[in-house]
């Protein structure tokens, strides 16, 4: 199974923007008020409703492997033929999973928490 990749984070109580100017390259020289951008905040909020459904099929998953290798419920043996199918689609669902929470992290990776007030909210591939 594949280990899932970093979520984003929300923003912390008592968490403070960046210090400085909000110019780069500091050419203004001017303080900036900062807001937490709401792009990045889209992509928290999209992890938190992906992962409970996603923890919902694994385990619905695993319960009918389970339920599939008892002999209390099936006793044949094209039983194992079912077994070897929920394995696959356990396989298929992990690989789903790894690829839906990737783009997410991926984009959060490549979206700044913090963009100044008088900004549009920078994201990446905009």
């Amino acid at each position: 199974m594949f280990d899932d990749p970093p979520a984003p984070q929300p923003l912390q109580q008592g968490e403070a923007p960046p210090q400085g100017t909000g110019d780069p390259l500091g050419l203004d020289g001017q303080p900036r008020a900062w807001q937490f951008n709401p792009e990045y905040q889209k992509l928290v909020t999209l992890w938190q409703q992906v992962m409970p459904m996603m923890e919902s099929l694994t385990g619905v998953l695993k319960e009918a492997e389970r339920l599939a290798q008892s002999r209390d419920v099936w006793d044949a043996p094209v039983g194992q033929r079912y077994v070897e199918d929920i394995g696959e689609w356990q396989k298929r669902l992990g690989m789903y999973r790894q690829s839906m929470l990737g783009a997410i992290s991926d984009q959060a990776a490549d979206t700044p928490r913090w963009v100044p007030v008088d900004a549009g909210a920078p994201h990446a591939f905009s």
